[in-house]
């Protein structure tokens, strides 16, 4: 018997794995509204509208498996950490949806730009920073 060590080669090493539960298909397209006047002709304006809003949408999407070119920096307190922790293993558990806290995060900031996007005014967000502004919680360092 030899007292050698027996490794993996380089071709299995740097095999091509892919796993069905992380190829996630993508979040199902909404349709653009209506901007005509209601006769199915809408004008030029209204047109250029809704290729801005379909834009807007495509770019309020999470990006999901991708290699990204930009990293910004996040603190979070251990309790928003444990929660978050908690959701992404909520989700792989009863859900079937298996994602690091990065495509969470991201999912995350997509669906609250869109809501703002969409209700402005009346957004989660709008909402929860002016709900903290008149409670005296100062959240930038």
């Amino acid at each position: 018997m030899s007292r050698r060590a027996s490794l993996p080669g380089a071709s299995e090493l740097f095999r091509i794995t892919s796993s069905p539960a992380l190829d996630l298909p993508p979040a199902p397209a909404q349709p653009a509204p209506s901007t005509g006047n209601g006769n199915g002709s809408g004008s030029a304006d209204g047109d250029g509208q809704a290729h801005k809003d379909q834009l807007t949408r495509a770019a309020r999407s999470g990006s999901g498996r991708t290699k990204h070119d930009a990293k910004i920096t996040v603190y979070v307190s251990g309790d928003e950490l444990l929660a978050m922790e908690q959701a992404r293993l909520n989700l792989r558990a009863k859900h079937g949806l298996v994602l690091d806290r990065g495509r969470l995060v991201r999912e995350a900031v997509a669906v609250l730009l869109a809501d703002f996007d969409a209700a402005g005014e009346e957004s989660v967000l709008v909402q929860r920073l002016r709900a903290g502004a008149e409670g005296g919680k100062e959240t930038e360092n």
